[in-house]
């Protein structure tokens, strides 16, 4: 009964500890950090029925948005017109002012034309002005990675993106593909957490060849700062004009190709290491997840 009663009031003082951290504003990251608390489940216990700190709340934009919408219809403003000030969808406008008075309408069809075309330009840039500040916001979220975050990370990552050995088709080594450079460095960061050395990575361009081959391989060589003898020969594409292919222009380098030498021993803790992840995802009781 001692040991019991030892027990909850330890978990009754982390709590008031927890609770109040939360009130000051800190993100249940920074909680469990102070507290040294690594199991997801007791900090969900830890800060149950707490709200969300204030400043994780969101504004409802929308609601200011109605309000200038209805104020602008109330001084005889079009949807067009209210569109072109706000930059929202018309769709919305029309359900927040069709209880107000309609306008009287007194311009030319080409008039009402060049002022539907500013409100969509408009209506475009606010969607863009609030996509970038979500993927932001986003990115602010994600703060410092410990080095077991990457390391899991980086599992997934090789588990879905690298290659991967078949019964029919043996090939234990590792290899990594991708167009993507910042999945490439994430992935040599990666490698780098598990002591693979620089002497160890080889490198190969896969291309088409209407590209700026020349351009793509001195990109990839930056990117990497690996020197041109750890890039074999470039691998390139025949075009096919019956193709209509998007990956094109400017911002286009191909995909670049990571192996590891000698690496069947990684390649078998590789697939190892993600049929634990697995394994801990499937547990009920969440205990291995920290």
């Amino acid at each position: 009964m001692t040991d019991i009663t030892s027990k909850y009031a330890d978990f009754e003082s982390l709590r008031e500890q927890a609770v109040a951290l939360h009130r000051e504003g800190l993100s249940r990251r920074q909680i469990r950090d102070r507290l040294l608390v690594n199991n997801n489940d007791i900090l969900n216990r830890l800060l149950e029925g707490e709200p969300a700190p204030e400043w994780t709340k969101r504004p409802n934009t929308k609601d200011e948005l109605r309000e200038k919408a209805r104020e602008l219809r109330r001084r005889g403003m079009t949807y067009d017109r209210i569109q072109v000030e706000l930059g929202c969808s018309k769709s919305s406008i029309s359900l927040w002012v069709r209880d107000l008075p309609k306008p009287a309408r007194n311009r030319t069809q080409e008039e009402a034309s060049a002022i539907a075309r500013r409100g969509w330009e408009a209506t475009l840039h606010r969607r863009e002005t609030e996509r970038r500040k979500t993927q932001q916001d986003a990115t602010d979220e994600i703060g410092a990675m410990s080095d077991r975050e990457l390391f899991l990370l980086g599992v997934g990552l090789y588990w879905s993106e690298g290659s991967k050995s078949k019964p029919h088709r043996l090939a234990e080594r590792v290899t990594f593909i991708n167009s993507d450079p910042r999945m490439i460095e994430v992935f040599l960061t990666w490698l780098q957490l598990l002591g693979v050395s620089a002497q160890q990575l080889r490198f190969h361009v896969h291309i088409h060849e209407t590209a700026d081959v020349t351009a793509a391989e001195q990109y990839w060589r930056d990117l990497t700062g690996a020197d041109s003898a750890s890039f074999g020969k470039t691998s390139i594409k025949k075009h096919n004009p019956r193709t209509n292919r998007k990956n094109v222009g400017e911002g286009y380098r191909g995909c670049l190709v990571v192996r590891v030498l000698k690496s069947a021993d990684l390649y078998r803790r590789i697939e190892g290491w993600w049929c634990g992840i697995v394994g801990a995802a499937k547990r009920a009781d969440h205990q291995n997840r920290t």
